[in-house]
């Protein structure tokens, strides 16, 4: 692992390198906005094996926070991104993006079409892709929110709250309660336990999506022509017809991993992988 950070973004930026130094590059988009890259690891450094991994802190989470009291935007984190790859010298990089991450790597692309000076990318892997449209996310936050009320949920934070932990075992409490916290967003709401807690920066993750306001990618996302491939778990909050509808507008290969929510590194590690990798292979030198 090789870290540093950037020197040519507005906001110096916490980057992070994993794998072989020779090995084809991946640049991965983590989640939020507002969040940071690790906890997507340690499932997602499987895609280090035969590749040179890129990640970031994107601005305003993680180690990439900025007193900068200007509103990190949507394009903002396009700019930061199309820095970040000239930085790293990506002639033709092959984006991986989460969740949030898969929508900017979806406005990047889309951006590409009218900034000259941007470096298209040369392939898209979008996994558990963000709604894109205003009207699909507001089909997740209420679905997310009515799984976050069930009883399986809410009888685990009553448990929770009965018990002594707090006081016996401070942090064995903050990790649960991270857990429950996360719960709704897995088909399994006791798989949360094995996904890395991380905290969002709530300023950025709310600023980002205002900046977005009434938004629909779908028509401009018809003028992206790359190879792309996009998985989606049946049991997500975010709307699968939201995911079918990216791979329609994007003539990509579509996955869908039944018994799996939004996270399927975590719920369906070698399904995804699996997936990736094969189109990674079959889209080689194209």
């Amino acid at each position: 692992m090789n870290t540093r950070f950037t020197t040519t973004t507005a906001v110096p930026l916490f980057l992070r390198e994993d794998g072989p130094p020779d090995a084809p590059p991946l640049l991965l988009l983590h989640g939020g906005p507002g969040a940071h890259h690790d906890y997507l690891y340690p499932q997602m450094l499987a895609l280090a094996k035969q590749h040179t991994l890129i990640t970031y802190d994107q601005r305003g989470g993680g180690q990439s926070r900025t007193d900068d009291p200007a509103p990190v935007t949507w394009r903002t984190h396009v700019d930061d991104l199309a820095a970040v790859i000239q930085e790293c010298e990506l002639t033709a990089p092959t984006i991986v993006g989460y969740s949030w991450g898969a929508l900017l790597a979806m406005l990047y692309a889309i951006t590409c079409q009218e900034e000259a000076s941007f470096t298209p990318p040369a392939r898209l892997v979008l996994i558990s892709p963000a709604p894109i449209t205003r009207a699909w996310r507001d089909v997740f936050e209420q679905a997310l929110a009515e799984r976050q009320r069930s009883e399986t949920i809410a009888g685990e934070r009553r448990a929770l709250a009965a018990s002594d932990l707090r006081t016996t075992n401070p942090e064995a409490y903050r990790q649960r309660a991270f857990e429950l916290s996360v719960a709704g967003y897995f088909a399994d709401p006791s798989r949360a336990t094995s996904l890395t807690p991380f905290r969002v920066t709530g300023k950025v993750q709310q600023s980002v999506w205002e900046s977005l306001g009434s938004y629909d990618l779908g028509q401009k996302l018809r003028a992206v022509h790359v190879p792309a491939l996009v998985v989606h778990g049946v049991q997500d909050p975010i709307p699968l017809e939201s995911a079918k509808a990216v791979a329609e507008a994007l003539g990509a290969r579509f996955v869908a991993l039944d018994d799996c929510g939004h996270v399927p590194y975590v719920e369906a590690p070698d399904a995804l992988f699996g997936a990736i990798e094969m189109f990674l292979q079959e889209t080689n030198g194209l």
